[in-house]
């Protein structure tokens, strides 16, 4: 049963405050509360997605079968996910690694250089130049910490903006889309997790309305969110999710509009968005290890020319006081 089921999980579950939202959660059902109401009280663990789709499953009696299709829904979302963030793992580690030498260098070894640069009675190369005047300005304590709080502010001020106000986060979130190359892997990332959850809401009972502004709220670009909510108004008056649609075909390119169309006709909307969802999660998956791929020459490149410049900064003066000599 759905109590002795709970039971076990919480005898089972290692991390204590899931424990304590399991115990609570039997405690509610064996009271004859609702499973997905239950559910609900726990937002931060539990996902509307999540609950809806449980609530479907009490309703239709198929509670087993909607478990299936979340969990199914969860592994390739956690997939998506994963791929993602390991995507961009090497490249953070590289550069964040490349900032802290470079800062190194400038305030501990350059200052010790730039002395002797200075005692030259001769003009220094450009390039010499620059360097002290980067380095004195590094060295100094009171210029380094004004320039870490002006990029901590920076960040601070935008990722404000980026939460509180609509507008910015639109008018970012629509740049995003326009970007070569990462634009049309926020698409793809996007795309995928429309088919994705759509095709698992449409398998459950719960009704078509619910199912796009459910679909909308997990897409990460307001776009995407803003041209489904639209999309449930329009529903409303009886037309095809594809002819909706397929008046963004920025947002939503011929093979999605052309495959829901398919679906619509044949009755297999949802097995449809499932290919889809598999599609466009491979073509994620792809691009981003492609993406590794090329970063890392991009990443070498850089840091052979900052090298390159700073010893050429750091050389050039030499040669300047031989042929004084």
């Amino acid at each position: 049963s759905l109590v002795e089921s709970l039971d076990i999980l919480q005898k089972e579950s290692v991390n204590k405050k899931l424990q304590k939202i399991i115990t609570q959660i039997k405690k509610e059902v064996e009271e004859g509360k609702a499973f997905s109401e239950t559910l609900a009280k726990h937002p931060e663990v539990f996902p509307t997605t999540y609950i809806k789709m449980v609530a479907a499953g009490e309703l239709s009696g198929k509670l087993e079968e909607s478990l299936e299709q979340i969990e199914t829904q969860m592994k390739k979302t956690h997939e998506l996910t994963s791929t993602i963030r390991g995507a961009m793992i090497y490249p953070s580690v590289i550069l964040a690694a490349m900032m802290g030498v470079g800062i190194f260098m400038v305030i501990v070894v350059l200052p010790k250089l730039t002395v002797i640069f200075k005692e030259f009675d001769t003009k220094l190369p450009l390039a010499t130049r620059a360097l002290i005047a980067i380095t004195d300005v590094m060295s100094n304590p009171l210029y380094l910490a004004i320039i870490i709080l002006t990029i901590i502010g920076c960040i601070s001020g935008f990722v404000t903006l980026l939460k509180k106000e609509p507008r910015f986060r639109q008018f970012v979130h629509n740049t995003n889309l326009h970007v070569p190359i990462f634009g049309t892997v926020i698409k793809n990332i996007n795309l995928a997790q429309f088919s994705l959850t759509l095709s698992s809401l449409l398998r459950s009972a719960i009704p078509i309305m619910d199912d796009i502004e459910i679909t909308a709220a997990t897409c990460s670009n307001v776009q995407y969110k803003k041209a489904l909510k639209n999309t449930t108004e329009e529903i409303q008056t009886g037309k095809p999710l594809s002819e909706i649609l397929r008046k963004n075909q920025f947002l939503f390119p011929p093979i999605v509009t052309e495959m829901i169309m398919v679906g619509e006709r044949s009755g297999e909307v949802d097995q449809l968005l499932s290919e889809l969802s598999d599609f466009y999660g491979k073509t994620v998956d792809k691009t981003m290890k492609n993406f590794t791929t090329i970063i890392e020459p991009v990443i070498i490149l850089v840091l052979g020319l900052a090298v390159g410049g700073m010893s050429v900064a750091v050389i050039m003066p030499m040669y300047t006081l031989m042929q004084n000599f």
